[in-house]
């Protein structure tokens, strides 16, 4: 603020407090002994003044009050830090959530969004329902729809790849998609199904509660990140997702059109490993 308008600001917030309209700043202590208010001065000086007293009349009457005693520190600030869950956390979170209870709550004949016209099975997730990571895909394809079961087909069969060469092994890990019904001709999620179906994969990665998280494709990085940024932006960065340690990398559907980048990939999931303590697979 301008050094010459601070002053006459200072006297109208007094003023305004006096008045019983304060106080317009955090953490304020309460105030004793101040002596007689800027209000009572100026109602003593004159009883013709006018009914809005003027800045003159606020600025002398400033001046003539007395400095107000040393007040004690309050006994808590008007503003305590949360110690629980933020709001969205408390409502998105369900305290004690499984695996099994997620899917129940889905359903066998999901009919939530317009997916399930065309799907043939509800795709959920496999893999170990404590697992340390979890790779997080858009939606199921063909071969996923046939049977059930996320990434079965060629990318699928590329994604096992890459975790064995992680040391792992597919049961070790848990694989899921951001929708879980086939979108059709395999076309990216709509916003409306993502809208409908991203609560239960929420769930899903609330219940494992993994050390990292790894979002194939730009689709459930965006999902869980919201943001419209393409991947290229974060693709290899440590992000986070609630508190869990989020990474995001092409998806094995991508690199089967562009070979050449899966040594970026290969990038991307050696900080995965050195996170979790792995080595690499020997050949």
């Amino acid at each position: 603020m301008d050094h010459t308008k601070r002053p006459r600001a200072e006297v109208w917030f007094r003023y305004a407090d006096d008045l019983g309209l304060g106080p317009y700043y955090l953490g304020r202590a309460p105030r004793l002994n101040d002596g007689p208010s800027i209000g009572q001065i100026i109602a003593a000086d004159a009883a013709a003044a006018p009914s809005s007293p003027s800045p003159e009349m606020l600025a002398a009457a400033a001046r003539r009050r007395p400095e107000p005693a040393a007040a004690p520190a309050p006994a808590s600030p008007l503003l305590q830090a949360a110690t629980g869950p933020s709001l969205f956390e408390a409502v998105e979170r369900i305290e004690g959530d499984t695996l099994e209870r997620v899917r129940g709550d889905i359903g066998p004949e999901c009919a939530r969004c317009k997916l399930h016209k065309a799907r043939t099975k509800i795709v959920f997730g496999v893999g170990n329902p404590k697992a340390e990571l979890v790779f997080v895909g858009e939606g199921p394809g063909r071969d996923e729809d046939a049977q059930g079961e996320p990434f079965v087909g060629r990318a699928g069969k590329l994604l096992t790849q890459m975790i064995e060469a992680m040391s792992l092994r597919r049961e070790d890990v848990y694989i899921c998609n951001v929708v879980k019904c086939r979108p059709p001709e395999n076309r990216l999620p709509e916003k409306d199904e993502i809208a409908t179906c991203s609560p239960f994969l929420y769930r899903q990665l609330d219940a494992i509660r993994p050390k990292v998280i790894c979002c194939l494709g730009a689709c459930s990085a965006q999902t869980l990140l919201a943001t419209t940024q393409g991947i290229s932006r974060f693709r290899g960065e440590w992000l986070d997702w609630r508190g869990t340690r989020l990474i995001a990398t092409y998806h094995p559907a991508y690199l089967l059109r562009n070979p050449s980048a899966k040594g970026e990939v290969w990038k991307d999931l050696q900080k995965v490993m050195a996170v979790l303590g792995l080595k690499p697979k020997s050949r």
